[in-house]
């Protein structure tokens, strides 16, 4: 039924977003037509205006619709504390805590000998290139607790090490925990017991 076909991609597309599928795609679809004017069409117009706007940082790797990003541009930002992150989800999830006050810097992933993903795959060299250009005093390691997360705070702490104060998230983070799913206030007590490595 040709009539329907553009419905049939729209629940198609929104399956494969993380957290949808097939069936939860459908009735959001089908919400977002009963409320055309009040959901459907301002979101259509809003993820048009977003996917032509958004662009990565050109200091941390966060997103927004600027070259720099509003947290690299704050001047009360510029304590000199940078946070690590492995993704922009985690950097977004330690913003929401409302606990640090410093800069962020987003890795984009972490290293894998499995993946062949080394430090020059990611913004480890940029990182480096921070801490001096930036008179940083503190870089917190808030990596995800899984064997490539801490691999990859390992190699950051070893070229890092004797320039800069180096601390990492401590109580509250479980071991194989991902830091887009914790909670405000575990991430709160983590980033507050935080430990020099």
């Amino acid at each position: 039924m040709s009539s329907t076909r553009d419905i049939d991609a729209l629940i198609e597309m929104m399956a494969r977003l993380p957290g949808l599928g097939p069936r939860s795609a459908r009735r959001a679809v089908l919400h977002m037509i009963r409320k055309k004017s009040l959901v459907l069409i301002p979101l259509a117009e809003l993820i048009h205006k977003v996917g032509a706007t958004v662009r990565e940082c050109a200091l941390c790797g966060n997103l927004g619709s600027d070259d720099l990003c509003d947290i690299c541009t704050s001047e009360k930002r510029a304590n000199g504390e940078i946070c690590v992150v492995e993704d922009v989800a985690d950097l977004w999830a330690m913003e929401r805590s409302g606990v640090f006050r410093g800069r962020y810097h987003v890795l984009g992933g972490t290293l894998s000998a499995l993946d062949a993903i080394g430090p020059e795959d990611l913004r480890i060299p940029r990182l480096i290139g921070r801490v001096a250009d930036e008179g940083i005093t503190e870089v917190i390691l808030a990596l995800n607790a899984t064997v490539d997360g801490q691999t990859t705070a390992h190699y950051i702490a070893d070229q890092l090490e004797g320039r800069v104060r180096l601390t990492s998230l401590a109580q509250g983070v479980p071991v194989g925990g991902e830091l887009d799913y914790l909670d405000d206030g575990t991430i709160s007590a983590a980033l507050r017991a935080r430990k020099t490595l």
